[in-house]
């Protein structure tokens, strides 16, 4: 149901690779990466992505902003509040480009995704000269703005990407994904391949652009202690598919699903005098080339029963806005 407050809606969103074989490249199956996802984002929202690596995270928010072309779904994007709605998926290559201003993205790696032949006001400027928004002098002094509005000296425009820490560099991706000024950035695990202090610096720098820009953030992450402080919703993907969502509480304090009740469970507690209650996954993921039948969890589910191999169960509301895919929650 569209609410005036959602900036992007997503339904159905597939991204399947194809797989082929032989000299002439016969088409032999496929894999199901990410494989009929539905969520949406408010504004100044942050929806958090989990789950295990390869549950198609990061395929669900690269498909969402066409860096790779998604097989099938509708996005409705809503580039003002209240106003029509714009269907991504639908957009020709030339008329998405008014829109990409809009959507960013901070890659993980904040060293392969910045170009080392180009100094980082090079790369930060790059897209405020494509769209045509500043120039010459105007455009050295907006990028010595970014660099400082995300913790740097303007000085450091002229150095290249080797000359700066994880850190930085990462900072210095932040900078590029706001000089459009957006509305929402894609966040793909965005502080996994930095130190601890440094995860903290960048999370608290993410919040406090958001409050002063009004953002919006994807934040794709399998970190859940950040995922629980950075996040107002959360949803839990597992083998291409969400299996619950909720408000960060619902999700954390309520758990309902057993996977999501496994990943919680897995969290280390600070606390020597404590014994953390593990809930431990048998076997292994499925490949999502040949998913197994009805609930893909239940060949690692200590509960999963007849039904859960033949049929895949359909979401069952249970608080206002947490919801969650497991049989056991509709008998």
């Amino acid at each position: 149901m569209t609410r005036p407050d959602h900036l992007i809606e997503v339904s159905g969103l597939k991204k399947h690779f194809p797989i082929q074989k032989g000299v002439f490249g016969r088409h032999v199956g496929d894999v199901k990466a990410v494989d009929g996802v539905s969520f949406h984002v408010g504004r100044r929202e942050t929806l958090s992505l989990v789950g295990e690596s390869g549950c198609g995270k990061t395929t669900a928010g690269r498909s969402l902003l066409r860096l790779i072309e998604p097989t099938a779904g509708e996005a409705h994007y809503y580039p003002e509040q209240g106003g029509a709605a714009v269907d991504l998926f639908r957009l020709p290559q030339g008329d998405l480009r008014q829109y990409r201003r809009d959507l960013q993205i901070i890659f993980q790696d904040p060293f392969g995704s910045l170009n080392p032949r180009i100094t980082v006001g090079n790369a930060i400027g790059e897209a405020l000269s494509v769209h045509r928004i500043v120039r010459g002098k105007d455009l050295s002094l907006r990028v010595g703005e970014l660099l400082e509005r995300v913790g740097l000296r303007p000085d450091v425009a002229n150095r290249y990407p080797h000359e700066f820490s994880g850190g930085q560099r990462q900072r210095v991706g932040i900078a590029r994904a706001l000089s459009l000024r957006p509305k929402l950035i894609v966040c793909d695990e965005a502080v996994s391949a930095l130190d601890v202090s440094i995860q903290a610096q960048i999370i608290n720098l993410l919040k406090d652009l958001q409050e002063e820009f009004g953002l919006s953030y994807i934040f794709i992450a399998h970190d859940l202690s950040v995922v629980r402080y950075i996040s107002d919703r959360v949803a839990v993907m597992y083998l291409g598919r969400i299996v619950e969502t909720g408000s960060t509480d619902q999700i954390f304090e309520h758990p309902a699903h057993p996977y999501t009740q496994a990943l919680l469970s897995a969290i280390p507690i600070p606390d020597p005098t404590r014994r953390a209650e593990r809930i431990p996954l048998t076997g292994d993921v499925p490949s999502p080339i040949n998913p197994p039948s009805g609930c893909h969890f239940h060949t690692r589910c200590s509960h999963a029963t007849d039904v859960c191999r033949e049929r895949y169960p359909d979401p069952v509301e249970l608080a206002p806005g947490h919801s969650a895919a497991c049989h056991l929650l509709s008998e």
